[in-house]
C-alpha cells in the first residue's frame, strides 16, 4: 500500500476531476490536467509496495453470498418463452468476474460495523409483490389454458438465504444481483453498438443470436432488474439505481463524440480530458458508485458512511475504466477474452491517446476523423506506444485508487474493509 504522504497528495490531485463531475461551471478555476497528471506520475513512480503486507482474498470474505449469486440471477431471469430465456441467460453460462456484486457485498459487510442512522421501520420481504399475482404473470384472461410468459416462481419464490452472513441483509444480497443484471444488460447493448464478436472467451450474444434478440434480451434484463428493485421497497435506492440506467445511456451518447464539439480538426485542451472523465463516470463508474452507496443506505448507515461508500465506488470505478483503457493497448486478445485494440477500430480516443495527444499534435487529425482512413489505427497505436500516454493513464488510475482507499479509512477494521482495499490493488494489477 502506498505511504500516507502519497495518499494525501493523491487526494489533493484528485480534487480537480472530482469537482468536474458535479460542478462543470468550475472548470475554468481548476489547475491544468498536465499538472495533475505530472504530480500523480511523480508520486506513483516513487511509491514502494509494502512487502510485509498480508495477502487478502476479497472473494473469500463474501464467499457464502457469492456462492448463490449465479443461481439467484438465473432465477430472476426465467421466462416462459424458450428463445428469450436462452438469450437472457446467455452471459450467465460462464461466470464473469462479478466485480460489481462483490463490491456491493463487501461494502455491505464493511458498513455493518459503522455508525448507523436513526432506526427505521423494517421493510417487508423482498419478494413480496406489490400488485396482484394475476396481473403480474401477464396471462391472457381470454385464454385460461395459456401458459404465462412470466413465471411467478422466477421472482416471487422464497428468497434463498441459506449460507448467508448476518452482516449482509437479504436486501443487500438482492441489490448485488440487481447490479449484475444491469451490468449484463449494458454488455448486451454495448456489444450490439460496438459490433463486438467475442465476450468472456465466447461469441458475443449479437453474433450468436443477432442484434435484435440481443437488444431485446438486454431490455428484458433491465425490466427484471426494475421489478426486483421495486420490491426492495426503498425509494432512495430505487432512485439511485434508476439514475444509473439513465447514466449508462448518457455516457453512451457522450462516447459517440471524442470531444464536446466533435470538430473535424480538434486541438488538445484540458477540457477534452474533462469530457472523457465525465463520460467515463456516467458509462462505467456510476453503477459502482451508486450501488456502493445503495448498499450503505440499505444497511441504515449514517450520512458520513453513505458518502464514504459513494466516494469509494466513484473513484474505484474511474480507476477501473482507466486500467481497461490501458489494457486495450497492452494486452493480447487471448488474455482479454475479447478483441484487443477495439477502441481505435471503433473510432474512440481513450485516456492513453488523449494524454499522448497533448505532446503530439498529429494525433488531433486522427481523432478528428475517428481513425477512419487506412493506416490511422496503426499510426495512432505507434504514437501512443512512443509517448508517456500509458504511464500517465496508469498514474491517474493510481490517483483514483488511492483516493478510494482514503475514503473508507475511518471504517472499523474488518476483513470486509481489507477486501475493499485489496480490490483497489487488484484493479491496478488486472490483465483482463
Amino acid at each position: 500500500m502506498a505511504s500516507r504522504s502519497f495518499r494525501v497528495s493523491m487526494s489533493r490531485c484528485l480534487r480537480t476531476p472530482s469537482s468536474l463531475l458535479h460542478h462543470p461551471s468550475r472548470r475554468r478555476h481548476q489547475s491544468s490536467w498536465a499538472a495533475t497528471v505530472s504530480a500523480a506520475q511523480t508520486l506513483f513512480n516513487n511509491a514502494k509496495p509494502d512487502p510485509n503486507a498480508p495477502i487478502v482474498d476479497p472473494l473469500r470474505t463474501v464467499a457464502k453470498e457469492m456462492k448463490f449469486l449465479t443461481g439467484n440471477i438465473r432465477q430472476l431471469l426465467g421466462s416462459g418463452h424458450p428463445a428469450l430465456d436462452t438469450v437472457a441467460k446467455y452471459y450467465t453460462r460462464s461466470e464473469g468476474k462479478y466485480v460489481r456484486p462483490m463490491l456491493v457485498l463487501l461494502m455491505s459487510r464493511a458498513t455493518a460495523l459503522t455508525p448507523k442512522a436513526a432506526p427505521s421501520t423494517p421493510l417487508p420481504p423482498i419478494n413480496r409483490p406489490l400488485s396482484p399475482e394475476q396481473i403480474l404473470v401477464d396471462e391472457n384472461p381470454s385464454a385460461p389454458e395459456f401458459t404465462p410468459l412470466t413465471s411467478t416462481s422466477a421472482i416471487d419464490g422464497t428468497y434463498d438465504t441459506k449460507g448467508g452472513d448476518a452482516d449482509v441483509l437479504p436486501s443487500q444480497r438482492r441489490l448485488a444481483e440487481i447490479v449484475e443484471l444491469i451490468h449484463t444488460a449494458s454488455l448486451l447493448h454495448d456489444d450490439v453498438i460496438d459490433h463486438s464478436v467475442a465476450r468472456r472467451g465466447a461469441a458475443s450474444a449479437n453474433i450468436e443470436f443477432g442484434n435484435k434478440m440481443a437488444v431485446l434480451a438486454g431490455d428484458f434484463l433491465l425490466g427484471r432488474a426494475s421489478v426486483a428493485l421495486a420490491r426492495l421497497r426503498h425509494p432512495e435506492v430505487t432512485e439511485l439505481m434508476a439514475t444509473v440506467i439513465a447514466n449508462l445511456i448518457e455516457g453512451e451518447f457522450m462516447q459517440l463524440k471524442n470531444t464536446a464539439r466533435d470538430e473535424a480538426n480538434p486541438v488538445w485542451t484540458d477540457e477534452i480530458v474533462s469530457y472523457y472523465i465525465q463520460k467515463t463516470y456516467l458509462k462505467s463508474a456510476s453503477l459502482i458508485s451508486k450501488s456502493c452507496r445503495s448498499a450503505a443506505v440499505l444497511g441504515g448507515s449514517s450520512p458520513e458512511v453513505i458518502e464514504a461508500a459513494y466516494a469509494y465506488g466513484k473513484n474505484l470505478g474511474l480507476a477501473f475504466q482507466l486500467v481497461d483503457d490501458m489494457l486495450d493497448y497492452t494486452v493480447s486478445e487471448a488474455e482479454l477474452g475479447k478483441p484487443a485494440g477495439a477502441d481505435l477500430e471503433l473510432g474512440l480516443a481513450t485516456a492513453p491517446l488523449l494524454f499522448a495527444w497533448k505532446d503530439n499534435a498529429e494525433l488531433g487529425a486522427l481523432v478528428g476523423r475517428k481513425f477512419a482512413e487506412p493506416g490511422d489505427v496503426q499510426r495512432a497505436r505507434a504514437l501512443v506506444a512512443s509517448s508517456t500516454g500509458l504511464e500517465q493513464t496508469r498514474a491517474l488510475a493510481q490517483q483514483y485508487v488511492d483516493n478510494a482507499i482514503q475514503a473508507i479509512s475511518f471504517f472499523p477494521p474488518s476483513d470486509a474493509k481489507d477486501g475493499l482495499v485489496e480490490m483497489c490493488t487488484k484493479v491496478m494489477k488486472r490483465r483482463k
